[in-house]
């Protein structure tokens, strides 16, 4: 398993718990969560890979997928946390989730022969799309869609980052580190100072 992957299999486990914890929050059942997690994990992974021509799409034939999903489910259930704990907890395992997701998405297109430019767009479809479909079975405004949350824009900044540092060959790994990093920083601190783009 190389380093894409397990950085790939990481953000599948923290999107899927918080895809749980959504579940939670709208007092789904055990089915309905494992659904919404499966669907936070992988929604943008399966848009990015139909839209670039990937087939068959990330999850499909990988058990690992499916295990870590329910494994994430039953995790999450044991651990009974109040409503603030719970929002905090989808804030900060977001933050993280889409910064490992931009990576992913990004390399994943870019091992399929995309340009930078749309690579960079596949990332942020990749860390965003995800959520916006969970958030949509779930009745609410995509986070992607609201003023002050800086969602995408940090996915765009942090993944043009990364390639940046690609092509100046820094080491890969490090790249990757650096780039979760920024993107989830960029994320804790647009909410923390309430910074948004203009409002049309």
């Amino acid at each position: 398993m190389d380093t894409l992957q397990i950085i790939s299999y990481t953000g599948v486990f923290v999107f899927a718990v918080t895809g749980v914890l959504k579940a939670r929050t709208k007092r789904f059942d055990i089915f309905g969560a494992v659904v919404l997690a499966f669907v936070t994990a992988y929604g943008g992974g399966t848009i990015r890979d139909l839209l670039i021509g990937v087939r068959p799409v990330n999850w499909v034939n990988d058990n690992l997928a499916l295990v870590i999903v329910v494994l994430s489910t039953i995790i999450t259930f044991f651990f009974k946390l109040n409503t603030t704990l719970i929002k905090k907890s989808i804030f900060w395992v977001d933050a993280f989730g889409i910064g490992l997701f931009t990576i992913v998405g990004i390399q994943v297109a870019l091992r399929a022969g995309i340009s930078n430019g749309y690579a960079l767009v596949m990332g942020i479809i990749t860390a965003t799309f995800g959520g916006l479909l969970a958030d949509v079975l779930c009745n609410k405004v995509p986070s992607i869609l609201k003023p002050g949350e800086l969602y995408a824009t940090a996915c765009l900044l942090g993944g043009g980052l990364y390639l940046v540092m690609l092509n100046y060959h820094l080491q890969s790994e490090t790249s990757m580190i650096i780039s979760i990093l920024v993107i989830a920083s960029i994320r804790i601190f647009a909410i923390r100072k309430k910074l948004q783009l203009p409002i049309i």
